[in-house]
């Protein structure tokens, strides 16, 4: 099928799984990650797409959104630095979800939860204004100018994101990609956002992950945008 013809897609990843996982890491994804998934985001438990309502996980914490965790270091520093909210992280990598896990395991914390897949499909089932703030970090590029719509950053995802967001809730996005930064300053506003900060310098409690360390290695400059919801 050529791109032309391939059929509009919703997701904005590639590939779900990487390298062989250790055994370690299988056993995490088997025994540890159904206890840290968050339910009702599937159609296998929420044959009827109701409304997921957070409050049943997380009581009435602040609930905070990951969009893509990689290999989970932000997020588990985020939990443990802030047990007054709660994170949801989104990843459909299983290698990454693997590392995730085993992350938690180690540092112990308990105010967050994965959904192992797209987003969008639990932005899907949120209410209107259920989250505080949300992360995007080091987001896949896709450089070819063909797949620049499968950029987090269109209109396709910005919107979903905009309504499960409180208003004034900030959302962050951290990328080594001159052309990542373009569309998204082209995007984001239109979505509904106001650009609060754009700096070559991280956020005070910003966790350096392994992505950002390879962009550093190899000569690249990140970028560190804030936008408010309006």
């Amino acid at each position: 099928m050529t791109e032309e013809a391939e059929p509009s897609r919703r997701n904005f990843y590639g590939r779900s799984h990487g390298k062989t996982l250790r055994q370690s890491q299988k056993g995490y994804l088997a025994e540890d990650l159904p206890g840290l998934t968050l339910r009702g985001v599937t159609t296998a438990d929420n044959p009827g797409r109701t409304p997921l309502d957070l409050s049943v996980h997380f009581g009435g914490r602040p609930v905070w959104l990951e969009v893509g965790f990689g290999g989970g270091e932000h997020m588990v520093h985020m939990a443990a630095r802030y047990p007054e909210i709660a994170i949801v992280g989104c990843e459909p990598f299983v290698n990454g979800v693997a590392m995730l896990v085993g992350r938690i395991k180690a540092a112990g914390v308990s105010n967050l939860l994965i959904h192992p897949g797209d987003a969008r499909d639990l932005m899907d089932v949120l209410p209107d204004g259920a989250l505080s703030k949300a992360f995007l970090n080091y987001p896949d590029p896709w450089p070819k100018s063909r797949h620049h719509r499968r950029r987090f950053v269109t209109q396709d995802h910005l919107r979903p994101l905009h309504r499960v967001l409180k208003p004034e809730a900030e959302f962050r996005v951290a990328t080594d990609i001159a052309d990542y930064v373009r569309q998204t300053l082209e995007e984001v506003p239109e979505a509904g956002f106001t650009l609060m900060s754009h700096s070559a310098a991280p956020w005070e409690d910003w966790y350096s992950t392994r992505y950002e360390q390879k962009a550093l290695r190899e000569g690249r400059v990140p970028h560190y945008l804030t936008f408010r919801r309006n």
